[in-house]
């Protein structure tokens, strides 16, 4: 009984590990977005944290609610590629310990 449940608590460890350094890995990835034909460029890391917004100074003194609705477009383009590389990891990470589960 006590074989398995170590078994088990040594593959749940090993799992950790490989979550925290999968973290890391995806902290280290730059993700770019841009939108308003390049104007306005976002960029953040594969775990979805916004590292940088740079606005082109010709939108800085255009339509307020076309530079937002610009901007949320950079952003979500960019976030969306973030989960895409976020879930591959995961997935990749996760098939090594879980065979069947993927």
């Amino acid at each position: 009984m006590f074989g398995k449940l170590g078994d088990m608590m040594g593959r749940l460890q090993e799992m950790k590990q490989r979550a925290d350094e999968m973290k890391r890995q995806l902290d280290e990835t730059n993700i770019k977005s841009e939108s308003a034909g390049g104007d306005i460029k976002i960029e953040l890391n594969g775990n979805r944290c916004i590292k940088r917004i740079e606005i082109a100074a010709a939108l800085q003194h255009g339509d307020k609610q076309e530079l937002e609705e610009q901007l949320v477009a950079a952003i979500n383009k960019a976030i969306e590629a973030a989960n895409k590389i976020n879930d591959e990891e995961m997935k990749k990470a996760a098939s090594g310990l879980l065979p069947g589960m993927m």
